[in-house]
């Protein structure tokens, strides 16, 4: 898979509408703090609710399709894999894949709007944690879902060793 230059942890094919902002840590003796949305932010789409989602080792949460609803990704424990593919019919960026590594040494926002398939994958062997930022209140008519083991995404979720 092709490394995207503009960020340091995300491989891949750009795909349009997917935004992945990096965030400020502020870190003393105390702990720290970790940003990821402002309403003053030109990402900022609007607040319908915010949740967390975690995952064990070996377990895939995939795939996500929102119809309306953008969200905004961003680990809060451990680090984990986020992979979106494109499958908006009208798209110029239509099949491109991007994997986005995020966590302690990649602290990033990911926006990813309507109609892009997403999940994501703990890296390693401890469970990670996502905060999702959405546009709207959860829907269970606005997600749809794709098994994580279609043959309708061209993706592999195994480990790539070498």
């Amino acid at each position: 898979m092709q490394k995207l230059d503009k960020f340091m942890s995300c491989f891949g094919q750009p795909i349009e509408g997917v935004i992945v902002q990096p965030q400020k840590r502020i870190v003393d003796s105390r702990g720290k703090i970790m940003h990821m949305l402002k309403a003053s932010d030109s990402m900022f789409q609007g607040f319908g609710e915010i949740y967390f989602s975690s995952a064990n080792p070996g377990i895939i949460k995939a795939w996500h399709v929102h119809s309306a609803m953008y969200v905004n990704n961003c680990a809060v424990i451990g680090t984990l894999k986020l992979v979106c593919y494109d499958i908006r019919e009208n798209s110029p960026t239509k099949g491109n894949l991007m994997e986005i590594y995020l966590g302690p040494d990649n602290h990033s926002t990911v926006q990813i709007p309507p109609g892009i398939a997403n999940g994501y994958t703990p890296v390693g062997n401890e469970m990670a944690m996502i905060a999702n930022c959405a546009t709207l209140p959860h829907d269970p008519n606005e997600i749809s879902y794709i098994d994580p083991f279609s043959d309708k995404i061209p993706y592999s979720w195994a480990i790539k060793h070498g």
